[in-house]
C-alpha cells in the first residue's frame, strides 16, 4: 500500500504557479511550471514520462533525493523509488552494516530485545496514541536495548463481496460520479475504461477520467486497487467539495495503483481513476469532467473498491533529545509513522524505503516493506503508529546517539573549495573524473569583476556560518552545537583529514556531466559520515535573466549584487550540506521557506528574494533551517525539523 497524503484546494495551485507562472501546456524546462504541473506535483505526483528512454537518459542522470534539479518537471521519480529499492536491498545484505551498528552501540551490539504486542483480537487496546503500548527495554541510556524487534498482527476483518456494473460514461466528475453502493465491510469489484467517454481520445481530447462515489464513516478504511490490469493508472480521493485527499501512482502490482485511506470525517468520498500523462493527469476542476490536461494513458482497468474497519496499532518508546531512530517494516507492516509526544506527526512512510542514501557507515536499518529515520527533538514518549495488509508483521526499531558522539575526535569542519578541482563525479552520479572550473570563472555572468572575489567569498562563508552554525547554536536544541567551517580562499585544502567534510563551489553541468545545481553525495541522519562532499554547479544559477534558477532573473540596477550573490550561492551550500548530515527535502509549493525545499520551484525562496520580487535588496528574506513538510512526490509524510536536525548533527564527544 502507498498513500500520498496532500490537501489540494484550487487556491492552493494559484499559490504554487503565481511565483514562477508560465503559459499552460508543455513546461518551459526553466524552473517553472505549468498549472497543471503544479496540480500534480503538489499532490506527489510526477509528471515526467515514466519510460525506459528517460531512464537511461538525463532525466535519470541526476538522484532528485541527493540533487537540486532544475526542472522537477523532468523528474522520473518511479525509477528512482526503483533504484532506492534496489539499493536498499543491496546495502542490507553488507556485512558492514552490522560492524556499524556495533559501533554506533558502543562497541557491543546485544540482540535485539523482541516485544510481543499485548492487544488481543476485538479490543482494539492500542488502537490510539494514548493506549500506546510501551517498549520499556528500549533506549540508548544506560541498562536500555537500543534495538528492538515488534511482533504484532492487525486484526482480520471478514468482507462480503460483491460485483458493480461497468457505471457509463459520462462519470468523468464528482457530479456524474457513479454510485459505487459499497457497505461497511465490503469489497466491490468493478471494471472500467479509460478513453471511452465524451472527452478521450475519440472526444474532445480534454482526457477522460472515471469518478465512484463511496460513502463512509470516520474510523473506516478505505482500499482501492487496479492491480491485474495492464493500464498504467492514477487514483485519487476527493472529498465532496472538490479537495484532493490522498493519491497514488504505482502502488499496486506493475504500474496499477493502490491507495490506502484512513476516514477521519464521515461523509461521502469521490475516487477518481485516469490514466498517466506527462505534464499532469488530474483534471483542473474535479466538478467538470471537460477539464482535464489532455488525453494519457487510456484502456480497460480493473478496480476493487473496500470499505473496512482498520486496527491500528500503537507502540511508545522513549527517546533522548539528539536520539536517532531508525525504523524498519521487515514483513506486513506497509507503513510505520512516529508522532512527537505532543501528538504531531513527524515522519510517516508508506511503503518507502530510502536507506540506499545512507552513507555507508551509517547503522541505521532498512531494505524491509517501508523504512523512516527521526531525529529526537526532546525526551519524552515518542509514539510509532504500525498500518499494513491484515495478519502477522515485524518492525524492526534502533536507535543511536549522533555520530559526533560515538567516539573522541576533532570538530567537524566543512571545507569550502572554490578554487576548481580535478574530481571523480562518479560519488553524485556523474561519468567519472572531471575538471571544474574555479568560482572566479562564473563573476562576470553576474556583473561582478574578479577583483571582487575575495569579498564575495568571505560573504558566502559567513553566509554558510549563519545557517550551519549561528542559527544552529541560537535556535536548535542541542546545547552543544561545534562545527567550523573554512574556505580555499583562507586555508590550505584540508579535505581528507578526519572529519572534514568538502564543499566544490564551481563548475558546470557539461564539466561534471551532472544535470543539476547542487548534489550531495548522502543523505545522512545523525552524521555519521563526516568525510563525505557536496558539489555546487554555477552554470545555472549565472545564467542571462529568464529562468527561474538562475540569480540574473532577481536582480537589477537596484541590487546589491555582491549581497544578493552571497545570499543566494550560500543557501545553495547549506541546502547541500544539510543533506550530507541528515535532511530530506522540504515542500517547496507552499508557504513555509526552508532551506531543504527542493529545486525545480520555489527558487525565489531558497535564494531569499523579498516581496519586491528582486534581489539584493532591503527587503530579502533570510531563509534558515526550521519545520517544514517534506515533499510529497519523494514519498515521506508528516513534518521535518531541519533545525534539529542539522542541530544534533553538528556534536562532539
Amino acid at each position: 500500500m502507498k498513500k500520498i497524503p496532500c490537501v489540494v484546494s484550487a487556491a492552493a495551485f494559484a499559490l504554487v504557479v503565481a511565483p514562477t507562472a508560465g503559459i499552460a501546456g508543455t513546461s518551459s524546462g526553466d524552473g517553472r511550471v505549468t498549472a497543471d504541473e503544479a496540480r500534480s506535483l503538489h499532490a506527489g505526483v510526477q509528471v515526467a514520462p515514466k519510460s525506459s528512454s528517460v531512464r537511461s537518459g538525463s532525466a535519470a542522470a541526476t538522484n532528485p533525493y541527493l540533487g537540486m534539479v532544475l526542472d522537477q518537471s523532468s523528474v522520473d521519480y518511479s525509477y528512482w523509488k526503483s533504484v532506492l529499492r534496489k539499493g536498499a536491498a543491496e546495502r542490507a545484505r553488507s556485512s558492514r552494516l552490522e560492524e556499524n551498528k556495533r559501533a554506533a552501540s558502543g562497541g557491543n551490539l546485544r540482540a535485539p530485545a523482541i516485544y510481543d504486542e499485548k492487544e488481543i483480537d476485538g479490543t482494539q487496546s492500542n488502537d490510539s496514541r494514548a493506549e500506546a503500548e510501551r517498549i520499556g527495554v528500549f533506549g540508548t541510556a544506560a541498562g536500555k536495548n537500543n534495538r528492538v524487534r515488534i511482533l504484532g498482527s492487525q486484526q482480520q476483518y471478514s468482507l462480503s463481496e460483491t460485483t458493480l456494473a461497468p457505471v457509463p460514461e459520462d462519470n468523468g466528475s464528482i457530479p456524474l460520479a457513479g454510485d459505487s453502493g459499497l457497505g461497511p465491510r465490503e469489497k466491490t469489484t468493478t471494471t472500467g475504461t479509460i478513453g471511452d467517454g465524451p472527452h478521450g481520445s475519440a472526444g474532445d481530447g480534454t482526457g477522460d477520467v472515471d469518478f465512484y462515489s463511496i460513502t463512509a464513516v470516520a474510523g473506516e478504511q478505505l482500499i482501492l486497487d487496479t492491480s491485474g490490469g495492464t493500464l498504467d493508472t492514477l487514483i485519487g480521493l476527493y472529498s465532496a467539495d472538490g479537495t484532493l485527499l490522498a493519491v497514488d501512482d504505482d502502488a499496486g502490482s506493475g504500474l496499477a495503483s493502490l491507495l490506502t485511506y484512513d476516514v477521519t470525517e464521515s461523509g461521502t468520498y469521490y475516487a477518481a481513476v485516469v490514466g498517466y500523462k506527462s505534464g499532469g493527469s488530474f483534471p483542473a476542476d474535479p466538478m467538470d469532467s471537460g477539464s482535464g490536461n489532455g488525453v494519457g494513458r487510456e484502456g480497460d482497468y480493473p478496480l476493487a473498491m473496500t470499505r473496512t474497519t482498520v486496527d491500528k496499532d500503537f507502540y511508545a518508546v522513549w527517546l533522548r533529545p539528539g536520539d536517532v531512530l531508525g525504523g524498519s517494516g521487515l514483513s506486513g507492516a506497509d507503513s510505520l509513522t512516529v508522532f512527537r509526544p505532543d501528538g504531531t506527526e513527524m515522519v510517516g512512510a508508506e511503503e518507502m524505503d530510502a536507506s540506499f542514501l545512507y552513507p555507508p557507515n551509517s547503522p541505521l536499518p532498512g531494505a524491509g516493506t517501508t523504512a523512516l529515520a527521526y531525529v529526537a527533538e526532546q525526551a519524552g514518549w515518542y509514539a510509532l503508529q504500525v498500518d499494513g495488509a491484515q495478519g502477522d508483521y515485524q518492525v524492526a526499531l534502533e536507535a543511536y546517539r549522533p555520530g559526533g558522539q560515538l567516539a573522541p575526535g576533532p570538530v567537524q569542519r566543512i571545507f569550502l573549495d572554490f578554487n576548481g578541482q580535478r574530481v571523480n563525479t562518479a560519488i553524485w552520479g556523474g561519468s567519472g573524473v572531471r575538471t571544474l572550473s574555479p568560482f572566479n570563472a562564473f563573476l562576470s555572468s553576474w556583473g561582478l569583476s574578479k577583483s571582487q572575489e575575495r569579498e564575495l567569498i568571505n560573504k558566502i562563508t559567513t553566509e554558510v556560518n549563519e545557517n550551519l552554525k549561528w542559527d544552529l547554536r541560537a535556535k536548535g536544541l542541542n546545547p552543544n552545537v561545534q562545527v567550523t567551517i573554512v574556505n580555499s580562499q583562507n586555508s590550505a585544502d584540508i579535505y581528507g583529514k578526519a572529519r572534514v567534510s568538502r564543499v566544490i563551489v564551481g563548475g558546470t553541468i557539461a564539466e561534471s556531466g551532472i544535470s543539476t545545481i547542487g548534489i550531495a553525495q548522502y543523505i545522512d541522519p545523525g552524521n555519521y559520515a563526516m568525510d563525505d562532499q557536496a558539489l555546487v554547479l554555477l552554470d545555472a544559477m549565472s545564467e542571462a535573466s529568464g529562468p527561474a534558477y538562475s540569480l540574473n532573473t532577481y536582480m537589477n540596477e537596484s541590487s546589491d549584487r555582491v549581497a544578493f550573490v552571497s545570499q543566494a550561492v550560500g543557501n545553495v551550500v547549506a541546502h547541500e550540506v544539510g543533506h550530507l548530515i541528515g535532511n530530506y527535502h522540504t515542500n517547496n509549493t507552499n508557504e513555509t521557506a526552508n532551506l531543504m525545499d527542493a529545486g525545480g520551484t520555489g527558487f525565489v525562496d531558497l535564494f531569499g528574494v523579498g516581496p519586491d520580487g528582486v534581489g539584493g535588496t532591503a527587503d530579502d528574506t533570510d531563509t534558515d533551517f526550521g519545520t517544514d513538510e517534506y515533499i510529497p512526490a519523494e514519498g515521506f509524510t508528516g513534518l521535518e525539523n531541519t533545525l534539529n536536525v542539522s542541530a544534533w548533527a553538528f556534536t562532539k564527544r
